[in-house]
């Protein structure tokens, strides 16, 4: 079995950081999906591509794989730069505003 160890990324409809803490170890389709031809919905036969286990280290994860004979690829997170203005928040609405500002 082939498995992938990730740190999911943020949801793109928020500046939160919200569940991007943990690991995740996720197994690869072995198998391609179908779709039924009735009613349109996909199918597959393997059931491990919806196992998704989460882990609170990298270290944990991989621990697991090697323990269950997993081979597990692990892909390291892209770090985020720091997004700080000096005002912060309250600099929209500044009142001491030399320039003319808008969106």
């Amino acid at each position: 079995m082939r498995a992938r160890i990730y740190r999911p990324a943020r949801n793109a409809m928020t500046s939160g950081m919200a569940k991007t803490r943990t690991w995740v170890l996720e197994y690869v389709q072995s198998s391609a999906r179908e779709v039924d031809p009735l009613m349109g919905w996909t199918s597959s036969d393997d059931t491990q591509a919806q196992v998704r286990l989460k882990f609170t280290s990298k270290e944990a994860a991989l621990d697991y794989a090697a323990a269950n004979g997993i081979d597990a690829q692990v892909v390291e997170p892209k770090s985020r730069k720091a997004n700080i203005r000096s005002g912060g928040y309250g600099d929209n609405f500044a009142t001491n505003r030399r320039a003319v500002w808008t969106h």
